[in-house]
This record gives C-alpha cells, structure tokens and sequence, in this order.
C-alpha cells in the first residue's frame, strides 16, 4: 500500500514551503500523566487531538507542516494509526502499523489542521509517543530546501567482520562519507536500519555537538531488523547516535536540507 502525504516543488513555485530543522524534540507521551500531551491512552477506534503547538519543542505558529516521529507502544495487536490534519475528514490511510504488538515507530509529515493541532485515529488501545525534528512554514531566513542524491551508504557498522555491534555513543562524520554531502547542507535524510543483537529498546539521532535529547529515532523491541526514515539535523556535518542495547546500524542516505 502507497499513501501519499504531499510533494516537494521548485523554490520558485510561490506555493512553496520551506524546511526547518530543530534538534529532536518529543511533542507527546500519552504514558503520562493525563493532560494534553500526556495520557490517557488512545483507545480502540477511537480518535485524539494533539494540540501539537502546546508543546515546549519550538514550533512556531506560521508552521504548516509537521516533520514528526511516532512511536505506538501498543496494548496488544494494533491494526494502525492514522494522523491527519484537525477539521478535516478522516482518511484513508495509515501512518503506522503494529500488528505484532510490539513497539514499532514511523517517520510522519501531517499538516497542522485547527488550532494547529493534528488528529490521530487508533484501530486498538495503545499508547503514542510524539517526536518532532523539524516543519515546514513559508520561506523567511533560516528556511532550507531539499536536495536529493543518490542513495549512498553512509555507514555499515557490521564492517569489517568481527566488528562489536554499537553500545555507547558514536560520532559520524556524514559530509566525510564519500556520498556527496556538501558542507551547506544543515539536515540529513537517512534511512536507518538497526540489526539488533537482542531486544533494542530505541536507537537516538541528534546533532553531534548538541545535549542528547529525549528521543527515539526507531525501536526494535522484538530484536527485529528494523527500519525508519530519519530526518537528523546537523550543526558540524556530523551527527551522534546512541542505542539503549547493543546493535548493529546501517545508514543510508538520500537527500539532505541546505540553503
């Protein structure tokens, strides 16, 4: 199945949106208490508003498009989420699936709808965790385009055989990569696939240089080869990455932001 969410156009185009990055930031944790941007938990075909600028992340309020990680931590089986923007009718797609039960995260763009919030509709009970790395607002300073290349493998940690999988924080060096990445460029757009070597709770991405944030780029619970798309900002051309267990990662990339 293939849902479409939207499309990138020249600069030129005067309906275009531009590119902001924020260093990964979480939005909502319905594990919380209840408020909000906390709990309770989403029920089964049931739909929640997340007041998505009510949060402490940043965003402004020319926003128009959120970039956003989920995570569902289900209660049992989930058929899917669904988000889409607030005051409008539900679609038919899905942003997420977890049918094994286990916790699994999706890279999400979604419009902001109504009071700039979005809606989220749930097949089963489950629990919703909400980061955010960036959103699309009208063009002023700071604003970045997207520029595509090539997939290119940035990093296989499984080489050279023999290799320990990740267990700490390591550094790369994306613009050293030998993918093309010029030294503009301010976000990454990676697909990132762990190989893990056991149950993983979650793998973090941020800005090398900057504090570690809260986040998870993507879980692997079930110790699964697992994947998602991850939009990393960068301040130096590098960026850190942590897992909470040991694991392998694979880096691909193939676009980044820049001026």
């Amino acid at each position: 199945m293939l849902d479409i969410n939207g499309y990138f156009v020249p600069s030129t185009d005067a309906s275009a949106l531009v590119f902001y990055p924020l260093t990964p930031c979480r939005i909502a944790d319905t594990r919380n208490a209840n408020g909000p941007l906390g709990g309770p938990s989403l029920a089964g075909n049931g739909t929640r508003t997340f007041p998505i600028l009510s949060s402490s992340c940043g965003i402004p309020i020319t926003t128009q498009t959120y970039s956003l990680n989920f995570a569902a931590v289900p209660h049992g089986p989930l058929g899917y989420l669904t988000a889409w923007p607030t005051g409008q009718s539900q679609p038919l797609v899905a942003s997420l699936s977890a049918l094994t039960g286990t916790v699994t995260a999706n890279a999400v763009i979604v419009p902001s709808g109504t009071n700039d919030s979005v809606d989220v509709f749930s097949t089963n009970p489950t629990d919703l965790v909400i980061d955010v790395d960036g959103y699309f607002a009208p063009a002023t300073s700071g604003g970045l385009s997207l520029y595509t290349l090539a997939p290119c493998r940035v990093l296989d940690s499984r080489n050279p055989a023999g290799t320990p999988p990740l267990s700490a924080i390591k550094n790369i060096n994306v613009m050293g990569s030998g993918c093309g990445v010029p030294a503009t460029a301010e976000a990454y757009v990676f697909n990132a696939t762990v190989v893990p070597a056991g149950p993983l709770g979650f793998i973090t991405m941020w800005p090398k240089g900057l504090p570690q944030p809260t986040v998870a780029t993507l879980n692997a619970v079930d110790a699964a080869i697992t994947s998602n798309l991850a939009i990393v900002p960068t301040v130096s051309g590098a960026i850190s990455v942590l897992p909470s267990n040991p694991t392998y990662l694979v880096l691909d990339l193939f676009g980044y932001f820049a001026p």
